[in-house]
């Protein structure tokens, strides 16, 4: 089976948990704790993978690791390790964040930009995308990129909305190129 298929499974179960416990967003701020740790720390990937190291061991490691991290997130990631889908974790991660994400009308974006941002031009940048894709709020995340030259690009999810000078030059040589 599929790493997608088993992290949507995974994802989806821990979703309906935290919806009959009222914990949703609890579980999901401890779940972007969890993959910061788990994308900062390779080493912690290699302990949890290691076939010489029995699964006792390692939920007894999980549980010293995440200390303070609420029962159902630490059980859920001894039980992804223990049946070895240690790879699949951040996957979970993620599906699971955009599942509380949708049901709470939220998107999440990357904007590509040659400087930071300043904050007002993230909150406009956050109403007008709101707006386009009919979400209640839009969660930015700016990434400064020199490649860029000037304007921004956003990611929200697999679309990718280019207003970017370099990208603007791009579909120009095309156009030309492809009159020809």
């Amino acid at each position: 089976m599929s790493e997608a298929i088993v992290a949507k499974r995974y994802a989806d179960a821990l979703f309906q948990l935290g919806k009959e416990k009222n914990s949703l967003e609890q579980y999901a701020d401890e779940f972007r704790v969890v993959r910061e740790v788990f994308k900062n720390n390779k080493q912690l990937v290699t302990i949890l993978k290691h076939p010489k190291i029995d699964n006792v061991k390692k939920k007894q490691f999980i549980s010293e690791v995440f200390q303070g991290v609420h029962i159902d997130v630490v059980n859920t990631i001894k039980l992804v390790v223990e049946r070895h889908r240690t790879d699949a974790i951040p996957s979970i991660i993620n599906h699971f964040i955009q599942l509380v994400n949708d049901a709470k009308g939220i998107a999440e974006a990357t904007v590509y930009s040659v400087r930071e941002l300043s904050d007002s031009e993230k909150q406009q940048l956050q109403l007008s995308f709101s707006k386009r894709l009919g979400k209640t709020s839009i969660n930015l995340l700016n990434v400064v990129d020199p490649s860029v030259i000037g304007g921004v690009k956003i990611r929200v999810g697999n679309t990718i909305y280019d207003g970017t000078v370099s990208g603007k030059l791009n579909r120009i040589s095309r156009k030309i190129v492809s009159a020809n």
